[in-house]
């Protein structure tokens, strides 16, 4: 069976976003925090966990934004208050100029079919006890887009979008590999026609020659459908190949932000610079001096005063102790959270 096309209804490109500024996802100081520990006498939470802390950040259509950062800095819960499955704190999400937390749950309903997710587990993340008919059919039975011979045919057309043949449609998720079971997670989130995806670290669990293969595919359905996405991720290689643009988060901030080829030739932001001293490279002569920080991630239960950073930062001077410098964009668009090297 040939590749279904972009003019194909299952899998159709959805109009042209029209929010106000060219963004297609806003987030407007995002800030999510969990209660932890007990309470006090009047019955007020002791510690909260700042997992997102004042986050802006804004995608244009048919961009990809990569997300890096340690484990722990808080880009899953980035990733899944933007498709409201967790209530922000604080702050706004801005969906095609429409706030979500405006919306009544009917109107939220209609538009999670523009907003799907790709989990980093492609096993955990399918039914064991459902056949793949069903795991990629499900999107379209709860949103009323297809039943019968006509569900049936989509479901088989998205397969084959993604790389799957027929014969996959009555099998179980145990009977397939790692990069199998991720085509079939992209799948589903093809089903309802989305228009933007969070890729929540979607090849981190595979092998690397599958890595590559996965990211081929994602790149060709964002040209084929005009797709956005969020790529979350620690691998700094990945990032650089997919991304358009990147974002560093430490501590639940975002502390640098700018185009792909600048940040990763010019990073400002001494955590940047860390991360990208790290990436392994076969060319001795091109490799960076490895920079290692001192310590660990500081608890988001009890951060640094000033810069969350600090505490391991190298180039640390009294300033950073006590004020928290804001993200600043530079003339070029590079955006740094840093005292001691701004935005240029």
């Amino acid at each position: 069976m040939p590749p279904a096309s972009a003019s194909d209804p299952a899998v159709a490109p959805p109009a042209a976003a029209t929010t106000p500024g060219g963004a297609l996802v806003r987030c407007v100081n995002l800030r999510k925090e969990f209660p932890a520990g007990s309470e006090d006498l009047l019955g007020r939470k002791r510690l909260a966990l700042k997992a997102v802390d004042g986050i802006n950040l804004a995608i244009a259509p048919g961009e990809t934004v990569g997300l890096v950062g340690e484990s722990g800095s808080g880009k899953s819960t980035l990733g899944r208050l933007i498709l409201k499955l967790l209530e922000p704190t604080t702050g706004q999400v801005i969906f095609d100029g429409r706030d979500l937390a405006a919306l009544s749950r009917s109107e939220l309903r209609s538009l999670r079919r523009s907003m799907q997710l790709v989990f980093q587990d492609p096993y955990s993340s399918l039914n064991p006890r459902m056949r793949v008919r069903a795991i990629v059919g499900e999107g379209l039975e709860i949103h009323h887009l297809a039943r019968g011979r006509e569900k049936e045919d989509r479901i088989t057309r998205l397969l084959a979008r993604v790389g799957m043949g027929p014969e996959a449609l009555d099998r179980y998720p145990h009977e397939f590999s790692g990069g199998q079971r991720q085509r079939i997670g992209i799948a589903r989130a093809l089903a309802v026609e989305p228009r933007f995806l969070v890729l929540d670290e979607p090849v981190s669990a595979l092998d690397v020659s599958i890595q590559a293969q996965i990211i081929n595919l994602l790149q060709d359905l964002q040209d084929d459908l005009h797709l956005t996405y969020l790529f979350i991720a620690h691998d700094l290689r990945v990032v650089e190949h997919i991304s358009r643009r990147v974002a560093i988060m430490y501590l639940g901030k975002i502390v640098e932000l700018a185009d792909r080829d600048e940040i990763y030739a010019a990073p400002h932001h001494p955590y940047t610079r860390a991360l990208l001293s790290a990436i392994p490279t076969v060319d001795a002569a091109a490799r960076p001096e490895r920079i290692k920080l001192p310590g660990e991630v500081p608890s988001p239960l009890n951060p640094p005063s000033g810069c969350a950073f600090h505490p391991r930062c190298p180039y640390a001077k009294d300033i950073c102790t006590t004020a928290e410098p804001p993200l600043i964009s530079g003339r070029s668009g590079h955006a740094v959270a840093c005292h001691v090297f701004p935005a240029p």
